[in-house]
């Protein structure tokens, strides 16, 4: 995370910018709020959704990370302290319940495949997700550590081992 920070930060104008594309969910203003400050620094893996909902009192934060083309090559405990940053970073600015989180990677639908409807293929996979509720923040090191209610794809983790992701 040394060379997001390294890297300086994004003007206020193109951190707004980005951080409304990116803002999805009934609680547009969590996740606007969870984007600007997720966003401020470059990150080497590509945030590309921030969704928050509410309902009561109740909140939830989902971020979806994308699994390819980092900004630079990043190993295993590389891409697993790019995820503390996000949700730690979630929790931090916002009154979330809990925050989950997840990376997905692109899937060759074919030429012609109906991509929406009743009759649609999958367009993308998830290889990693993770949920972590705020009163389990405290534990979220050896959460990543020991990858206790965590899902990998084993290809996508292989690839990581290897510091050459997909």
């Amino acid at each position: 995370m040394l060379a997001a920070i390294v890297a300086g930060p994004l003007s206020a104008s193109g951190v707004q910018v980005r951080a409304a594309a990116r803002a999805r969910g009934g609680d547009r203003a969590d996740a606007l709020t969870v984007g600007r400050a997720l966003l401020a620094h470059p990150l080497p893996a590509q945030l590309t959704q921030i969704r928050c909902e509410h309902s009561g009192t109740h909140r939830i934060c989902g971020l979806v990370v994308s699994g390819v083309k980092f900004k630079h090559p990043l190993d295993r405990r590389a891409f697993l302290d790019e995820v503390e940053l996000l949700v730690r970073g979630a929790f931090a600015v916002a009154p979330l319940e809990e925050v989950d989180l997840w990376t997905t990677v692109p899937l060759d639908a074919g030429k012609g495949a109906v991509v929406s409807g009743d009759l649609a293929v999958a367009t993308a996979a998830t290889v990693f997700a993770v949920t972590v509720p705020r009163d389990a923040l405290g534990r979220l090191d050896n959460q990543l550590e020991s990858d206790r209610d965590i899902y990998w794809d084993p290809a996508f983790e292989d690839s990581l081992a290897k510091g050459k992701p997909q």
